[in-house]
C-alpha cells in the first residue's frame, strides 16, 4: 500500500503540509467511550468567536481551491462543511465509530480528515490531477466521471476515491462494519500546519489506541519523501519513501 502527491500537485501547491496514519485492528465498537464531545466541543469554542469562513485553515483551503478553478463557496474541502454543519445545526451525524472519530477530530482542528479502508484502495493512492477517464463512486452508490485536470485521490485501477481534493470522499474506500485496517489522511495548507498536522495524527493515534487498542504509524510527507508506503501483508511498517513522525 502506497500513498503519494504527484509532483505537479506539489509545485502548484508549495504550502502543503501532508500526513498519514496508518493503523491495523480497528475492527468493531470501540472498548471504551470516545472524546467526541470534547472534540466537538473545542470546535464549538472556536466557532463562537466566528464563523469557520475566517479560520485561517480554511481560508488556505479556499485559496487553494480558488487557484483549482473552483468557487469556494459552492465546493469547500471537507473540515469547513463540517464545521459548517456544526455551525448550522449544533451536532455531527453519527455515522460509525471510525467515521465520527474522524470527523470530530477534523472538526476540532478545522483540517481535512480522509479516512480509507486499505483493503478497498487497489494497492495505493496517489492524488494527481484526474486524466478524464477514472471513475468514481460516490457514497449513495452513484458512479461519476471526473473532469479532466481535477484533483483527485487515484488508485492503479483507475478509480477515485475522491473528488475536488478534499472535497468530497468516495464509496469505493469508505469506512464500513468489517472495515479493520485503515489509512488517515490529513492535509493542512495554513500558516501552522507544520505544528498543526502532527499534533492532529499524535491526537487521532492516541484514540485509536484509547478505542481499539491499535497501534498507529503516523507520518509527516514533505517535498523531500512526498510518499509513503508499507507492506500491508506482512505489517511491516512505514518503507523508505516515508518519514516516521509516530
Amino acid at each position: 500500500m502506497y500513498f503519494q502527491h504527484s509532483p505537479r500537485l506539489r509545485a502548484e501547491h508549495p504550502t502543503l503540509v501532508a500526513g498519514v496514519l496508518y493503523a491495523e485492528g480497528v475492527h468493531g465498537e470501540p472498548r471504551t467511550e470516545l472524546p467526541l464531545a470534547d472534540l466537538l466541543g473545542r470546535a464549538r469554542q472556536r466557532l463562537a468567536g466566528g464563523t469557520e469562513a475566517g479560520f485561517p485553515e480554511i481560508q488556505a483551503w479556499r485559496r487553494a481551491f480558488a487557484r483549482m478553478g473552483l468557487a469556494p463557496t459552492k465546493y469547500r474541502c471537507a473540515a469547513e462543511s463540517l464545521l459548517r454543519r456544526l455551525r448550522t445545526s449544533g451536532d455531527l451525524p453519527r455515522v460509525h465509530p471510525l467515521v465520527d472519530l474522524g470527523n470530530a477530530v477534523s472538526a476540532a482542528y478545522a483540517i481535512p480528515v480522509g479516512i480509507l479502508d486499505v483493503a478497498r484502495c487497489g494497492g495505493g493512492i496517489e492524488v494527481r490531477h484526474a486524466r478524464g477517464d477514472e471513475r468514481y463512486l460516490t457514497l449513495g452508490g452513484v458512479e461519476e466521471q471526473p473532469d479532466p485536470a481535477e484533483v483527485i485521490f487515484a488508485d492503479p485501477l483507475g478509480r477515485a476515491h475522491a473528488r475536488r481534493w478534499t472535497n468530497r470522499q468516495s464509496g469505493w474506500s469508505a469506512v464500513r462494519d468489517d472495515t479493520a485496517t485503515i489509512l488517515v489522511v490529513v492535509e493542512a495548507m495554513h500558516d501552522s500546519a507544520a505544528r498543526d498536522v502532527p499534533r492532529l495524527l499524535d491526537t487521532l493515534a492516541e484514540q485509536l489506541h484509547r478505542g481499539w487498542g491499535a497501534s498507529s504509524r503516523t507520518t509527516l510527507l514533505t517535498p523531500a519523501t512526498p510518499g509513503w508506503r508499507v507492506d500491508v501483508a506482512a505489517g511491516s511498517g512505514v518503507g523508505a519513501t516515508g518519514s516516521d513522525v509516530g
